[in-house]
């Protein structure tokens, strides 16, 4: 039996009957790392002694009640969290070591779910190819001449390489869903405020959220029932009731109404991805969903509406990061100034510093209104445009990418092309409204093709259900590469 291959609930079952240990749980994934990760480069620490320390204890316990008593996960590396460094893969905070932890990584700890480490991402997670991080290139396990995508690469790697059960991310603009479509694994984008973002690094405040993924909706639902919920801590989370969401997986999807928008459905979509999309449509038919075709004209703002929001919002947030009060000092510097300048200068990558400087050029006197205030009143039309849909449809429908995973630095010369990347993923976060990504086919070439289900606010439940009921009579996400 490969314990490795299995899902929370079948490990949970044996954990419980006592078939195997916590600690040989943990010593079977920490041996997976070591063997594969070199190629991969999905992490940037592997804490060995903390969780092999933890699972003894909770090996001594023996109480395994909790279905994610015992069970591994990894962190992206922007998550704050005692046992670890936690540096954004930035060189401004190079050995980091936070004083305190991120309310979601506490509550799965007091669950029992045990951290083996931290994973990949875009420096501050500004990217869509987990290629501008300090510690190297994450490459996709299908392909290792391809990017994992990103921001969150290398905890879709770690996901889908069976390196963790499953593993905690970011979503700013797909940060969990484009690479969990390039990769073949099921990432959650969860509404604004359901999970706290105490504890995490930001990155753009109103898009930001906190979200698992992991190797099928089910164990979404089981994690996501733990994470979520009100944090006296981040004011951004309502108080909002925590459904149980295993509850809802009644794999019945009889009379739901899927819309297909049709500005998601036109030329320059990867032919593959798009029979795929087709052949999926088809898959929910036959389970008795009605599709019915929607109209969100303001489609074609979605990108420059969000390139001005989040750079300013990057601006914004990054000047925290002075090299005063923690991060990379100037030991050279003049002044308070030079100060500064020398330690931002030698401290952000490329990306980070392109999106401080149109960030701060937008927020400049005299652009304000030209841009920000402008993108903000089409963010609303956008919103508005959404619930319109919501009242003739459940849940709607896309491809998560126009494309499947693309060759390391083939897009790197041309930012506007890499953003492009984003296209099917930036309009959940502006909208602040959850979105999944679960594979959906393969290629030729055997790279994996992900499609998006997304609901209206706070209807995580809807959205898992009708994610479960699909994976339930398909195996694309059980499909592993072979390292």
């Amino acid at each position: 039996m490969d314990i490795l291959s299995l899902n929370i609930k079948d490990t949970n079952i044996l954990l419980q009957n006592k078939r195997i240990s916590s600690k040989e749980l943990v010593s079977e994934y920490i041996s997976r790392i070591k063997k594969y990760d070199k190629t991969i480069n999905a992490f940037t620490s592997l804490n060995e002694g903390y969780a092999l320390n933890k699972a003894e204890q909770i090996d001594k316990k023996g109480d395994f009640s909790n279905p994610l008593c015992g069970i591994p996960f990894t962190l992206k590396d922007n998550f704050c969290s005692k046992e670890s460094e936690s540096t954004a893969c930035s060189n401004i905070l190079k050995d980091f070591c936070p004083p305190y932890e991120s309310t979601v990584v506490k509550k799965l700890k007091d669950s029992g779910a045990i951290v083996l480490g931290k994973t990949n991402t875009d420096e501050f997670t500004m990217g869509s190819s987990t290629e501008t991080s300090i510690h190297g290139v994450t490459k996709n396990p299908w392909d290792k001449s391809r990017v994992a995508g990103g921001s969150s690469g290398g905890p879709v790697a770690a996901v889908v390489s069976n390196m963790c059960m499953f593993s905690l991310g970011t979503d700013t603009g797909g940060s969990i869903r484009q690479p969990s479509s390039l990769c073949g694994a099921t990432g959650l984008k969860v509404t604004y405020g359901r999970t706290s973002r105490f504890g995490v690094m930001s990155m753009a405040s109103s898009l930001d959220s906190i979200g698992p993924i992991a190797k099928s909706a089910e164990d979404i639902a089981i994690i996501l029932r733990y994470i979520a919920g009100h944090d006296p801590k981040d004011s951004t989370t309502p108080k909002v009731e925590v459904p149980d969401y295993i509850k809802h997986l009644d794999n019945n999807i009889k009379g739901l109404k899927i819309g297909l928008p049709k500005e998601y459905f036109v030329d320059g979509i990867d032919k593959e991805v798009k029979e795929a999309i087709e052949t999926a449509i088809t898959n929910l038919k036959e389970l008795g969903a009605e599709i019915i075709e929607v109209s969100l004209p303001n489609t074609k703002y979605v990108l420059p509406v969000y390139y001005v929001i989040v750079s300013l919002e990057v601006s914004s947030n990054m000047a925290r990061y002075d090299g005063i009060r923690y991060g990379l000092p100037s030991k050279q510097s003049k002044d308070l100034v030079d100060h500064y300048f020398q330690t931002r200068s030698k401290g952000f990558g490329k990306e980070v510093k392109n999106r401080i400087m149109v960030g701060t050029y937008i927020h400049s006197l005299g652009y304000d209104g030209a841009y920000y205030i402008k993108a903000q009143k089409v963010r609303k039309m956008l919103l508005n445009e959404y619930n319109e849909a919501f009242r003739k449809v459940d849940v709607i429908l896309s491809p998560s990418t126009p494309e499947v995973a693309f060759k390391i630095g083939e897009k790197n010369s041309d930012p506007v092309k890499m953003y492009l990347s984003d296209i099917f993923t930036v309009s959940a976060n502006l909208v602040g409204m959850p979105c999944i990504s679960i594979p959906c086919g393969f290629t030729t070439n055997n790279l994996p093709i992900g499609m998006q289900l997304l609901g209206p606010q706070f209807s995580e439940s809807k959205i898992l259900k009708v994610a479960n009921t699909y994976q339930n009579c398909t195996e694309w996400h059980k499909k592993r590469p072979l390292l």
